[in-house]
């Protein structure tokens, strides 16, 4: 059976527990490209058996990493996965039939994302569907150059897809916990880049927002304790970013 002509870009950083199945996941593709972040362990070992071409590159900023990975596709359609997720084989067959017709209308895809903490699936608090844009036409998309959370950029329609992508979060609610805790440093550090004016009563209203909005329209309310759990932290992760964006501000402040 012919491969689709699609090159499977995948970040990683010491992921020899789960690389492997995440390219077995991509096998329909010609190219699987492996960006690693000057990894430790046997990642680049294991995504040379899986015949992925790797290159090496310390991580920087997430938006200009994940474009220099796209630029290294030579394939016309570029899919953008992590180590931790995994292709289904309905989405593949998706993505398969979308590469191969050379008329197709959309500049790129997105497709829902089935998350899970753990054993747990998180379903309720926006986490499912929650569609991700990820098939996309070779140079006709990138992504902000931020650290955290990168706008995306692209000219034209944007069309969907059925097939989950499989996404292993963490293994453990404590390994999650850790992530979160690094990415509202990480968002802390965009607000005082961006020179936001972020007060405590802003903050407030936005996670009281946030909790309403993930708790009630998207589903937290009939998924039980751990869709009550994602909304809330939905909700904290604008308090705790705020409380790191003041004592960056102090800090700097401080320094003038």
């Amino acid at each position: 059976m012919d491969k689709a002509p699609v090159s499977v870009v995948v970040i990683a950083k010491n992921e020899e527990k789960r690389l492997a199945d995440c390219l077995k996941s991509a096998a329909f593709a010609q190219e699987i490209i492996v960006l690693d972040d000057n990894s430790t362990d046997r990642t680049v070992e294991i995504a040379k058996q899986f015949g992925a071409k790797v290159t090496q590159r310390a991580m920087d900023i997430e938006g200009r990493h994940r474009n220099f990975a796209y630029s290294l596709a030579t394939q016309p359609w570029v899919f953008s996965l992590d180590a931790d997720e995994r292709i289904t084989p309905e989405l593949a067959a998706e993505i398969a039939r979308v590469a191969q017709n050379p008329n197709d209308p959309h500049t790129c895809y997105c497709m829902p994302v089935k998350t899970f903490i753990g054993t747990d699936w998180i379903k309720g608090g926006g986490y499912y569907p929650a569609p991700k844009t990820r098939l996309f036409k070779k140079g006709q998309f990138k992504y902000e150059e931020a650290r955290v959370h990168p706008k995306m950029f692209y000219e034209g329609t944007c069309g969907s897809l059925k097939g989950d992508i499989l996404h292993y979060s963490s293994p453990s609610w404590d390994v999650w916990f850790t992530k979160f805790n690094r990415e509202t440093a990480l968002e802390a550090e965009k607000w005082v880049k961006d020179g936001r004016k972020m007060g405590p009563w802003r903050v407030f209203r936005k996670a009281c927002s946030r909790f309403l909005k993930y708790y009630f329209q998207k589903d937290g309310i009939t998924t039980g304790y751990t869709g009550f759990l994602m909304s809330f932290l939905h909700s904290a992760y604008q308090i705790i970013a705020y409380a790191k964006y003041r004592e960056l501000k102090n800090t700097q402040d401080s320094a003038k």
